[in-house]
């Protein structure tokens, strides 16, 4: 009962952006406004909210809680230009099919002493790769034994201006991020960030990246804190697919189908809605096939004489078009004959 109800506030609001005819169904009008059922979509939102909130299945990256927040004094030095400090970190990261990597690379004194990889999930980003690459590279500086003849100053290089704008934006609180100002505070040395650009020859910034890639390689899991946004995805999919499901299912909005035959043709194709596009794509409009069928008018017959005028007949038959077929296959096709699918025909 509560279903039907929501369905009919959601069948008024795609009458709207559809500008469509009322007896257009439903299943119809969520294909055509690209707009799942909005049961589906409360389904959605609540299994979101148990994998964000509730749930222990998925290892999400959350935002760290307002508690374990570092204080906005505590800023990250950040600089365009490379300071040649004593210890010098390279990081990066890279991802695979089947695997993300970090690597580092740490130089003290221009000499190499640490190279690194960590293995990260596959459905987590770039960029955390990058960012736990700092984590890991802080760390193993916190435990070396460094001279105490050399400046306790460090500059981390990265090719990844997004961590850079993540760690002075005071408004992130991911994770990792957290995790590398909690690593500054501690730290009793001078820590800088610097932007190195990525493939230019540097051959330190070189062997991180191809550090990164081995690490793609390698089994052990060493963070699998799946971003927010690939879990957002994943149940969007999810949701997707169960609407297809139900569009693959009903018998109504044939006409539609024969458009749109799968749900994500629909969201991936930019399309105006006009009122004549959708009583194209509805067969739902002021033809007199739809009209005579309704008794409005007695006769369904087009006025070229070649049919009744239904969509099909005004798209491929109709004589009356004939110039403006011929425009749209040459033009708009690119081919020479009318041989054309609907679901081809309407991402043109």
């Amino acid at each position: 009962m509560q279903q039907n109800r929501h369905n009919r506030v959601q069948r008024l609001k795609n009458i709207k952006i559809a500008k469509a005819f009322r007896t257009t169904s439903s299943e119809a009008f969520c294909t055509l406004t690209g707009l799942t059922t909005i049961v589906i979509k409360a389904e959605e939102a609540v299994k979101l909210y148990n994998i964000m909130r509730k749930s222990q299945v998925h290892e999400s990256d959350r935002e760290v809680q307002p508690n374990d927040w570092i204080h906005p004094a505590d800023s990250v030095r950040i600089t365009e230009q490379e300071d040649e400090h004593a210890i010098q970190i390279f990081t990066d990261g890279s991802k695979s099919e089947h695997r993300v990597g970090a690597g580092i690379a740490i130089f003290i004194q221009s000499n190499l002493v640490h190279q690194l990889r960590y293995t990260i999930h596959k459905r987590c980003s770039n960029n955390q790769a990058e960012q736990l690459a700092v984590v890991k590279a802080l760390e193993t500086i916190e435990k070396s034994h460094i001279s105490d003849n050399l400046p306790r100053t460090v500059t981390v290089h990265t090719d990844r201006r997004i961590t850079l704008q993540s760690l002075k934006n005071t408004k992130n609180h991911n994770y990792l991020i957290q995790e590398i100002r909690k690593k500054l505070e501690k730290h009793n040395w001078t820590i800088v960030f610097t932007w190195i650009k990525t493939h230019t020859g540097n051959y330190r910034n070189e062997l991180a990246n191809k550090l990164a890639k081995e690490a793609t390689r390698n089994d052990d899991i060493s963070f699998n804190r799946i971003p927010k946004n690939e879990i957002v995805q994943q149940v969007s999919d999810q949701s997707i697919a169960k609407w297809q499901i139900q569009w693959d299912r009903t018998t109504k909005g044939s006409t539609t189908k024969q458009f749109f035959p799968t749900f994500k043709d629909r969201l991936t194709t930019k399309i105006k809605l006009t009122p004549n596009l959708t009583a194209v794509i509805t067969a739902h409009g002021k033809t007199k096939a739809y009209l005579h069928h309704f008794k409005i008018i007695e006769s369904p017959a087009c006025p070229c004489d070649g049919g009744n005028q239904t969509v099909d007949h005004l798209l491929y038959d109709c004589t009356k078009l004939q110039r403006e077929r011929e425009k749209l296959i040459s033009n708009v096709l690119k081919q020479n004959n009318w041989l054309v699918n609907k679901s081809d025909l309407v991402n043109k």
